[in-house]
């Protein structure tokens, strides 16, 4: 019986055959981008930072791809009702029908070619196709091939309505129109939509702001003082955060402008007992340990083991040992009135921050507010319990609707008589409200929108 020679397949691969073989194709930043915009849309939503962080771990991109990769899947993500709007005189009915990978990834090429600036029509087509193809089949690739070729061909429509020209909730642009008033409208909508500015909150057992910024320059990370917070510095849009903490070595922390306000509102002091409810990821924690020197008495509650675990941590590391952490329920806690000074940063709906959150828009609902404002109410019910005679107590949340802010503060001065209003410093003027509050809205000079209420318990 003659031998037969051994098949191919039987044959092992040469190492170049197998290095071809287990070379799987290098994922680009538009297909980054799409799944990020998967993530945020999926049944189980994520966050859109968090899963763009973990899709840009599991990448190779370069810095350039990378940061085009963030703007693509922000953007879409923030545009998305006009992008639709874009596409539904060539998609129509069968909109309804696609299959999610094909639908982002019409909103994906939508954006390169209607909103994205320096991007090559021919190249925002071709990729969309190819990734059609990888996610979907023959079919799909040519509906989007279809559909992006004519959407680049034919002059672009403009909506009759700022909400969908800003793709936005109607309702949310009408909460701002009526809090702001239409003139100020267009502004806040354009902050909005532009890409949102890094903070920093400095240290000042360590290093002072002007120093800092000169650390910053000589990386070539430019930044400037904020106008309002003496401990904040605001970074230019295209600063790289990673850059701005790899280079802080505890000297700084992440921490937007507008979040800060709170803290330098109530200006705590070396030697002072302070109550933090709602301390969360511990931002403020760090900033209160910075302004008092670490020598007051700091006690931070969170009902949240997660992040109280995570605050022990950042305080071990920048050596913080004020601080006292405790994982309950504030609503719960047994108050006692010996506070020098209360923080209450509550949890709220969070309006203010729809800019920087790019996904928050289509995740808020009308009737939020109101129902955060029954938690609020009863959370500053025990920080004001917390409070002595001659403390003072800062309320914030990172919404703009009344019934968040000044309701729930004039419905804790109508039970409590011996609260009044404090005064502001004078540098936070151009922000002051009518009752003497603090009001920041979105988007206006690159800020998240907050509300800011300084209260006094007299002697």
């Amino acid at each position: 019986m003659r031998r037969r020679s051994p098949r191919r397949a039987d044959r092992a691969p040469a190492s170049g055959e197998r290095d071809a073989m287990s070379a799987a194709p290098a994922i680009t930043a538009r297909e980054v981008a799409l799944q990020v915009c998967r993530d945020v849309f999926a049944p189980k939503p994520r966050g859109a930072r968090e899963s763009l962080d973990y899709r840009l771990r599991r990448s190779e991109l370069s810095a350039r791809d990378r940061a085009f990769a963030t703007e693509l899947a922000y953007g879409a993500i923030k545009m998305r009702r006009l992008l639709d709007f874009a596409l539904q005189p060539y998609v129509g009915a069968r909109a309804a029908s696609l299959p999610q990978p094909i639908a982002e990834i019409l909103r994906l090429g939508a954006y390169q070619l209607r909103v994205m600036r320096g991007v090559e029509p021919y190249a925002a087509v071709s990729e969309s196709v190819g990734l059609a193809r990888k996610y979907g089949h023959k079919g799909t690739a040519g509906l989007v091939n279809a559909v992006l070729r004519r959407l680049s061909e034919e002059p672009p429509r403009e909506p009759d309505d700022l909400a969908t020209r800003a793709s936005l909730p109607t309702w949310v642009v009408e909460h701002w129109r009526e809090r702001f008033g239409a003139e100020r409208l267009e502004q806040i909508v354009a902050g909005v939509n532009a890409p949102a500015p890094a903070g920093l909150a400095v240290d000042e057992r360590t290093i002072a702001r002007d120093e800092a910024r000169a650390v910053l320059a000589a990386a070539g990370i430019a930044a400037a003082p904020s106008a309002f917070a003496r401990d904040v510095i605001v970074l230019e849009p295209d600063a790289s955060a990673a850059d701005v903490e790899a280079l802080a070595n505890h000297r700084w922390h992440l921490h937007a402008e507008a979040a800060a306000f709170a803290v330098d509102v109530l200006d705590p002091r070396a030697g002072q007992r302070i109550v933090e409810l709602c301390c969360g990821r511990g931002n403020k924690t760090l900033q209160l340990a910075s302004r008092t020197r670490d020598a007051g008495t700091i006690l931070a509650v969170d009902d949240d083991e997660r992040k109280i675990a995570q605050i022990a941590k950042r305080l071990e590391a920048a050596g913080i040992a004020s601080v006292a952490l405790v994982a309950a329920d504030a609503t719960k806690m047994h108050a006692v009135p010996d506070a020098d000074a209360v923080l209450l940063d509550a949890p709220c709906s969070g309006l203010g921050i729809l800019g920087r959150q790019p996904e928050a828009r289509w995740r808020k609902r009308p009737e939020d507010p109101e129902r955060m404002a029954r938690v609020q109410r009863a959370l500053i019910r025990v920080a004001a319990a917390c409070l002595k005679p001659g403390g003072t107590l800062v309320y914030a949340v990172c919404s703009t609707d009344r019934r968040e802010g000044e309701e729930v503060v004039d419905g804790l001065l109508a039970e409590r008589a011996d609260l009044r209003r404090g005064a502001l410093p004078d540098r936070y003027s151009p922000l002051r409200t009518p009752d003497g509050d603090l009001l920041v809205p979105p988007g206006i000079d690159g800020r998240d929108g907050f509300f800011v209420a300084r209260l006094e318990r007299p002697q």
